[in-house]
């Protein structure tokens, strides 16, 4: 087995996947006009319109209501992608802070309110 996505519903995938265009660096592809995908290396993170879980009825994932998963990249050097991605940042949970286990951490929501951790692990 091998973990395809996380896909992300909302309202507003232009809006979201504009943001994280500027939190990857990549392009989203767009099949269509309810779906974006940005593909990294090692997974995908997927943005969706609600249209794309109307079927699901009351079960429905619901846009902006995530408060137990954190999208998480790793990165080379957490300080630097924070100044580069300061302007779009509007909230920031955490600025740039050496964990107890070693990791380099920055966490900020996305503007849906879903929350990202841009990391680095310790030289070893």
């Amino acid at each position: 087995m091998e973990l395809a996505s996380i896909r992300i519903i909302t309202h507003d995938v232009d809006r979201l996947a504009r943001f994280y265009e500027a939190v990857t660096g990549i392009t989203a592809t767009r099949p269509a006009p309810v779906f974006a995908e940005l593909r990294t290396t090692t997974g995908t993170v997927a943005i969706a319109s609600t249209a794309t879980v109307a079927m699901l009825g009351d079960h429905a994932p619901k846009p902006a209501s995530n408060d137990s998963i954190i999208i998480e990249f790793l990165v080379d050097d957490v300080d630097a992608e924070f100044e580069r991605l300061r302007d779009v940042l509007d909230d920031v949970t955490l600025p740039p802070t050496t964990m107890p286990w070693g990791n380099r951490s920055t966490l900020f929501r996305d503007p849906d309110g879903n929350l990202v951790n841009l990391f680095s692990r310790p030289a070893t």
